[in-house]
């Protein structure tokens, strides 16, 4: 038919300047590949008459649009707005820029992960972290594993296997995915032994419960929930005491990971493992990616005894960090080295002893370029909070920008039109606005963010605007 000759030849759509560049990053085979499917689709429009042109230009426009949006990864870096440091859903910690290139330089090429250069013989992967991990603690040892339900695993299994271990029922927390403790200890091999209730446990209970089988007692950090009113539990000083007494060993599950004192950051509650090395706790275990701010790990740090016979065990291999994690881990726990200059490169750390007069000023430039663009933006006092299953009561004190769509516009909606686009902006949804939290956003985000408010409220035409294509 005539009106298909309008249809551009492949050949033609693949030299255009557009659609070359695109075949550098992609490949030939895909781009062709996406081609044929958009020239199908133009086909079926000007055969059923909803279109009655087509240009080559405007053919490769809509091939590079619907490529773009097709083959762009399904991982990708978003502007955490919402003001949750420490967001489980995206990712957790930031790495420091400088843990983010150990990461990066471990990944491109080779390096002695198991080789001592020295001697040129084989080395334990864990050499690097565990002489960090120990100078940071005080513990005689320490090892890493993939996360902190690994390492809570592992530990059980070595210490308790087949034996049980005593456990207050206010402690049998879920970590969040349906991990739940009581599942954990069964994975593990060891049997859980529940003492007290949600809301008292006493010393005396765990005495009452010790018997010919127990293997350890244990404590677990309640970081995701508080019981208030009548409470009361056993300190970690009380249950060495007691394990002390009965040739038990104490684990201590410590959770989010704070080295150093926090209560600086105007947070209370939160274990560090220095302590628990000091009372004489067995082992204590606690994640890389939440206030050590680092990757994803799970660091057991305790006594030489326990730690060699963990690494020993057969789980180790399944559990252990690949190359690129400890060469993070060991970055950032370098970077803790020195209190000050964690405070200043680790972005959780940062983000949460951010100036309140700095978030104001950070808002009210936010807000005043969001007035200039049209957006009826409101500046105001608000709060942020830490997040990733840590402190779950505390707020922090933020700025944020509150931003009231147009007549005829829903804040869901523009929400997912934000976390769609490129770059994906996450925010929050309070009474119907947007809100935006500063706290959260790099200074180098701003202005991509600023240009993906504007395009998605204000509807400024987006070139890259996604194409349906049949097939």
């Amino acid at each position: 038919m005539s009106v298909l000759r309008m249809l551009p030849p492949v050949h033609r759509l693949l030299a255009q300047p557009s659609i070359a560049t695109l075949s550098e990053s992609l490949g030939h085979q895909v781009v062709a590949e996406g081609i044929r499917l958009v020239l199908e689709t133009i086909r079926k429009e000007l055969l059923d008459g909803s279109r009655v042109s087509i240009s080559p230009e405007e053919a490769a426009g809509m091939v590079v649009a619907h490529l773009t949006q097709k083959e762009r990864p399904q991982i990708r870096a978003v502007i955490n707005a919402t003001g949750i440091i420490l967001h489980t859903n995206l990712g957790r910690s930031p790495l420091a820029p400088t843990a983010a290139r150990a990461a990066y330089d471990a990944g491109r090429g080779y390096l002695n992960l198991e080789m001592d250069l020295e001697s040129g013989k084989r080395s334990s992967r864990q050499t690097p972290v565990r002489k960090l991990i120990t100078r940071l603690t005080g513990a005689e040892s320490a090892t890493a594993v993939n996360n902190c339900a690994a390492a809570t695993i592992l530990t059980l299994r070595v210490l308790a296997q087949g034996k049980e271990v005593i456990l207050s029922r206010g402690q049998l927390i879920e970590i969040g995915g349906s991990f739940r403790m009581p599942d954990i200890m069964s994975a593990s091999g060891a049997i859980l032994k529940e003492v007290g209730t949600t809301n008292i446990t006493r010393i005396g209970d765990y005495e009452k419960a010790i018997g010919p089988n127990t293997g350890a007692l244990m404590r677990v950090h309640t970081s995701n929930f508080k019981v208030v009113g009548f409470t009361k539990e056993v300190s970690l000083a009380e249950l060495v005491e007691l394990g002390k007494k009965h040739n038990l060993p104490v684990i201590d599950d410590a959770g989010s990971g704070a080295i150093h004192d926090p209560t600086p950051y105007g947070l209370k509650g939160e274990p560090i493992p220095q302590e628990a090395m000091r009372l004489g706790a067995a082992v204590t275990l606690f994640s890389g990616d939440k206030l050590l701010g680092g990757p994803q790990a799970g660091i057991i740090a305790g006594t030489r005894y326990w730690i060699e016979r963990i690494e020993k065990d057969p789980l180790m291999r399944a559990f252990r960090c690949d190359k690129m994690t400890l060469a993070a881990l060991e970055e950032t726990l370098r970077i803790h080295l020195d209190p000050d200059r964690a405070r200043k490169e680790l972005p959780v750390l940062a983000m949460l002893s951010a100036d309140i007069t700095d978030l104001e000023n950070r808002a009210r430039s936010l807000g005043g370029r969001m007035l200039n663009m049209g957006l009826d933006a409101l500046v105001s006092v608000d709060h942020a909070f830490v997040g990733g299953g840590t402190l779950p009561e505390e707020r922090i004190p933020t700025w944020t920008i509150r931003i009231t769509p147009h007549r005829g516009q829903r804040a869901d909606d523009i929400a997912k039109k934000l976390r769609t686009g490129e770059p994906a902006v996450v925010a929050r949804i309070d009474t119907g606005k947007i809100v935006i939290d500063p706290r959260t956003v790099f200074t180098d985000q701003e202005q991509p963010l600023l240009d993906t408010l504007n395009r998605v409220i204000n509807h400024r035409p987006d070139s890259l605007a996604p194409v349906t294509v049949s097939g």
